[in-house]
């Protein structure tokens, strides 16, 4: 039996800075989106995101369309969709409610996914810590300390979140390498194309420099964050890229005081704190629990 390598003390260190740097890549992509809402509504943003990361991600991974069986070209549609309600209702939420907030909020939509995989007591006491947290923004919601539409559109953000995850599998089996991430960026950007064309049309008839902090967050959120997940997954093993994933809503909390000034109340951190431990948890109790999977370097990318 073939002895496993298991990744060197340095490599693990490199593998976790880029994770770090990933998520930092993320959520100052989404910090720097909001400032933007002024000058461009967040459907059209959305579209622009996305038709910038296709083209990028066509230009590097040049995938060979005419291999691609039925099965595999479901899944990329399957993908395509859930990347572009995923984006799309994220970035309808940001205007609403703070950025740690809203991917607080997301970030439900994996623990649902891992709970389904699960039958054990204690995933489901970890995923009752995140409902907790989330009634904790759920009871603002309704005192009128947190907006409700915006509370609604980051849970349905993460429901979609939870779809790419499942996409994400399906397109990993059937399609090598990125080519089916980027055919499914080409099919987000098309699904997008009625809510935000005619705000793209406008706000660069209007503004036509919005394009290069529309371009800067293309690249921040969605082809500089990939490319470093795909080198972090090479370095540490998934157990870990899953736990460090938990420190989303810290990070979106440092770069929207960093870069917005947006304030959490001391209820807000509560209830980031109970669903990032949720997290956390989940997904050190699921490497327990069972063999570490092999390293496909197809994983979610976070809107």
């Amino acid at each position: 039996m073939p002895r496993i390598r298991r990744p060197s003390t340095s490599g693990m260190v490199a593998g976790v800075l880029l994770v770090l740097c990933s998520i930092s890549s993320v959520q100052f992509g989404a910090s720097i989106a909001k400032t933007l809402f002024d000058r461009i509504d967040p459907a059209a943003l959305t579209l622009l995101r996305l038709a910038i990361a296709a083209v990028v991600m066509l230009l590097i991974a040049r995938p060979r369309i005419r291999s691609w069986h039925r099965a595999a070209w479901r899944s990329i549609l399957f993908l395509g969709l859930a990347l572009a309600g995923m984006n799309l209702l994220f970035y309808l939420a940001l205007p609403r409610i703070p950025i740690a907030v809203a991917v607080t909020l997301e970030l439900v939509g994996p623990l649902i996914v891992a709970l389904s995989h699960s039958k054990r007591a204690i995933d489901f006491a970890w995923v009752g810590l995140a409902v907790v947290g989330v009634g904790v923004l759920g009871v603002q919601s309704f005192d009128g300390s947190l907006d409700p539409l915006g509370v609604v559109l980051a849970l349905a953000a993460g429901g979609c979140w939870a779809a790419y995850i499942l996409a994400s599998a399906s397109v990993g089996r059937h399609v090598p390498g990125v080519g089916g991430l980027a055919g499914a960026l080409v099919i987000a950007t098309v699904a997008v194309l009625p809510f935000g064309l005619f705000g793209v049309i406008g706000a660069v008839a209007a503004t036509p420099s919005v394009l290069l902090p529309a371009f800067a967050v293309a690249m921040l959120s969605s082809a500089i964050a990939y490319g470093l997940e795909m080198l972090a997954l090479r370095r540490v093993p998934t157990r870990v890229f899953g736990i460090l994933m938990a420190a989303e809503p810290a990070a979106a909390a440092i770069f929207g005081f960093l870069v917005i000034g947006e304030l959490l109340t001391g209820l807000d951190l509560l209830a980031l704190a109970l669903v990032v431990t949720a997290s956390a948890g989940v997904a050190i109790t699921a490497a327990r629990a069972r063999p570490m999977p092999p390293q496909t370097g197809q994983m979610p990318l976070v809107p």
